[in-house]
C-alpha cells in the first residue's frame, strides 16, 4: 500500500506520568526536573519523543487533567523555565517532547470559569455549558464518565454546568468562536516554544447534540451514558478542521488522538491524507476484557483468538486509511502483563512475547513508564487506598449495580488506573529511589525486586529486552519494513499471533506464542528463515515452526504466498 513517508512514523514513543517518575526535590511528587534527571536512562532505552502527561497549572483533582492556567507549570512540577530546560535537554540527545493537549474541558479553578460564575453577563460565561434547571432537576439524564450526572448546580441559581469528566472539569463550549481562538493561540504559543506535538486528550467529547433531549436510561442510578450524546457528534469535524488548519498545520507538527468513538469507516476523516490528526489511539482491544470502557463491573471472558482477530482487525483498518499510535500500556490502563498474561505475568518470557507481539504493528509503538521492566498490577485491601476518581466510582457503581464489596474491589484492583500510576521503580531501596520520602501514591509490591537498577546489568532482564526491540525496529537490517511495511494476518493457531510484514521484496513472518504449551505452525514458506526471536534456538522441520512457550520469532520469506 503506497503511502508518503512522514518523519513521525519513524519514533518509538515514552509516556511518561511525570507525577510518578521520579521526585527531585524531595516532596514525595514527581517533577520535571526528575525527568530530565533520567534522560540518560531514556535515550539508552532507545526512545525518540517523551509524551509528558499533563504538567500545566491545576487544582490536580483529576491529576493534571484539569486545568487551570494552560501557560503556566504546576508548581508540584516546577515552572516554565524546567520546561524549556526539558525541551532543550532532550534535543540535546535525539529525543523530541509531546504534551497533553486537555481542550475538551478546563478545571473549574480557571480564570475563565470563575468570572463566568462571579458575573451571569461577563463574556467567559459563553466559554461554558450552562443550562437552566428543568422542574428544579438537571437538564438531562445524561451521566458523566466519572459517575453521577453531568450536570453541576451553580450556587445560588437555578442552572447547572456541563462537565463530561468529573464535576471540577467543565467543559469548555466549543460553539464559542472567541473560545475556540484563545485556545488557538495558546496551543501556537506551546509548539513555539519548540515541543514536538501534541497527544490530544478526549478530543471527540468537544461537540454536544443540541438538542439536549434525555436518553433511555442504562444503569441503576436511571442515569444514560453521556456518550451517546456527546462523543464523535455529527458536526465535530467543523471544529476538528479549524483547529488543525489555525495552529498544526502551521508548524507541522505531529498529533495523537485520544478519539474514542471513532467508527472504522470514519478513519479517513481522522488520519487519512487531509486528516484532522497524525495518528490515533484505537482502544477496542485494549477494553476486550470489559462490555464497555466505563463500567468495570461488566466483565467478560476473552481468548488469544479474541485479542489477535481484535488487533487485526484494527490493524488492517488503520492500514486503508492511516498510521495507528500502537500501545498496549497507558495512563489509564492496568498494566499489560496482569490484563493480557494473567496467571503468567510473572513469566518474562510472556512479558516479552507480548511486548514485542505489538511493537512490531503497523504503526508507532507507545511504552508506558515501567512497562519495559514488566510492571504488574497492585493488589489494594480497601477502597481508601485509591487516589484516581475513576475507581472509587467504580467501586461505588459496582456497589450500586448489586455487587458485594469485595467483588467491587475485585473489579477496581483489576482495571484501576492508579496500577500505571505507581511510582516508578528506580531500585530497591525505600520508596525505590523515586523519592526519599513517602509518595503521593502507594508504590506496588514487588519493587524490590523488580526495578530498573536490578534489570540493567541483567543481558536477560525485560528491561535489556526492550533496548533490543528498539534497536532492531530502529536500527536493524530490516528497519524500513518494520517501520513502513505492510501488514497482513497469518492463519496461526489459537494462542498464537502471527502476521506478515512487507515492503518491496522484504517479507517478514512474525510468530508470537501467548500460550503455555509448544505449539507447530505450518509455515507459508517452507524455506523461511529466523532472523529474530526469543528464547534460544529456533525448531524449524519440513516446513513447519515449533513455537516454545511463549516464544517469538521473525522469519524471513522470499514470496509473498501465503497470507489471508
Amino acid at each position: 500500500m503506497g503511502m508518503d513517508k512522514n518523519w513521525w512514523q519513524k519514533e518509538v514513543v515514552y509516556q511518561i506520568y511525570p507525577k510518578s517518575f521520579c521526585d527531585s526535590n524531595c516532596d514525595g511528587i514527581g517533577d520535571i526536573q526528575g525527568i530530565i534527571k533520567n534522560l540518560d536512562y531514556l535515550q539508552d532505552l532507545g526512545v525518540t519523543m517523551l509524551w509528558i502527561c499533563p504538567i500545566f497549572q491545576s487544582p490536580m483533582d483529576d491529576n493534571g487533567y484539569d486545568v487551570s492556567d494552560y501557560q503556566a507549570i504546576a508548581p508540584q512540577f516546577g515552572t516554565i523555565a524546567d520546561a524549556d530546560e526539558l525541551i532543550e535537554q532532550a534535543k540535546q540527545r535525539g529525543i523530541k517532547i509531546v504534551l497533553d493537549l486537555v481542550i475538551n474541558h478546563s478545571s473549574d479553578e480557571h480564570t475563565w470559569f470563575q468570572q463566568a460564575l462571579s458575573d451571569p453577563d461577563n463574556p467567559c460565561r459563553g466559554y461554558y455549558i450552562f443550562k437552566p434547571a428543568q422542574n428544579g432537576q438537571p437538564p438531562t439524564n445524561w451521566r458523566s464518565i466519572f459517575g453521577g450526572s453531568v450536570w453541576e448546580p451553580v450556587p445560588g441559581r437555578e442552572e447547572y454546568y456541563y462537565h463530561t469528566f468529573g464535576k471540577k472539569q467543565p467543559d469548555l463550549n466549543w460553539e464559542n468562536p472567541v473560545l475556540r481562538q484563545k485556545l488557538y493561540d495558546m496551543v501556537n504559543w506551546w509548539l513555539d516554544k519548540g515541543i514536538a506535538g501534541f497527544r490530544v486528550d478526549a478530543i471527540t467529547f468537544i461537540k454536544k447534540d443540541l438538542t439536549w433531549a434525555n436518553r433511555t436510561p442504562d444503569g441503576a442510578d436511571e442515569l444514560a451514558n453521556c456518550s451517546t450524546a456527546s462523543r464523535n457528534q455529527p458536526g465535530i469535524g467543523t471544529f476538528l478542521h479549524e483547529l488543525k488548519e489555525n495552529t498544526f498545520d502551521k508548524h507541522k507538527c505531529v498529533t495523537i488522538a485520544e478519539a474514542p468513538g471513532v467508527a472504522y469507516e470514519e478513519l479517513g476523516d481522522f488520519i487519512g491524507e487531509h486528516g484532522y490528526f497524525s495518528m490515533i489511539f484505537d482502544f477496542r482491544y485494549a477494553d476486550l476484557d470489559i462490555a464497555s470502557g466505563s463500567e468495570w463491573f461488566k466483565r467478560l471472558p476473552w481468548t488469544v483468538r479474541e485479542l489477535r482477530d481484535k488487533i487485526m482487525v484494527s490493524q488492517m483498518a488503520l492500514q486503508k486509511h492511516g498510521w495507528g499510535a500502537n500501545f498496549i500500556e497507558n495512563h489509564d490502563q492496568p498494566r499489560a502483563a496482569t490484563k493480557y498474561l494473567r496467571d503468567a505475568q510473572g513469566n518474562s518470557d510472556a512479558v516479552k512475547t507480548l511486548g514485542a507481539m505489538y511493537f512490531f504493528l503497523r504503526g508507532v509503538p507507545f511504552i508506558y513508564q515501567g512497562q519495559e521492566l514488566g510492571m504488574t498490577n497492585f493488589e489494594r485491601q480497601d477502597i481508601s487506598e485509591f487516589n484516581d476518581l475513576s475507581s472509587i466510582d467504580q467501586y461505588n457503581r459496582s456497589i450500586l449495580e448489586g455487587f458485594s464489596p469485595e467483588q467491587a474491589m475485585h473489579f477496581v484492583n483489576l482495571r484501576s488506573r492508579d496500577n500505571a500510576r505507581t511510582p516508578f521503580p528506580w531500585n530497591g531501596e525505600q520508596y525505590g529511589g523515586f523519592s526519599i520520602v513517602k509518595p503521593w501514591l502507594s508504590m506496588t509490591q514487588e519493587y524490590p525486586e523488580l526495578n530498573a537498577a536490578a534489570q540493567q546489568n541483567d543481558p536477560d532482564s525485560v528491561l535489556n529486552f526492550y533496548k533490543n526491540l528498539i534497536a532492531f525496529r530502529q536500527k536493524g537490517p530490516y528497519q524500513d519494513c518494520l517501520i513502513y511495511g505492510d501488514i497482513e494476518p497469518l492463519e496461526s493457531s489459537s494462542d498464537v499471533i502471527a502476521y506478515r510484514r512487507s515492503i518491496g521484496e522484504t517479507i517478514l513472518d512474525c510468530w508470537f506464542n501467548l500460550g503455555g504449551t509448544t505449539v507447530e505452525e505450518r509455515l507459508p514458506q517452507p524455506d523461511a528463515v529466523q532472523v529474530w526471536h526469543t528464547q534460544k534456538g529456533v525448531d524449524i522441520q519440513n516446513g513447519t515452526l515449533r513455537l516454545a512457550p511463549w516464544q517469538s520469532v521473525i522469519l524471513k520469506s522470499n514470496t509473498k504466498n501465503g497470507g489471508n
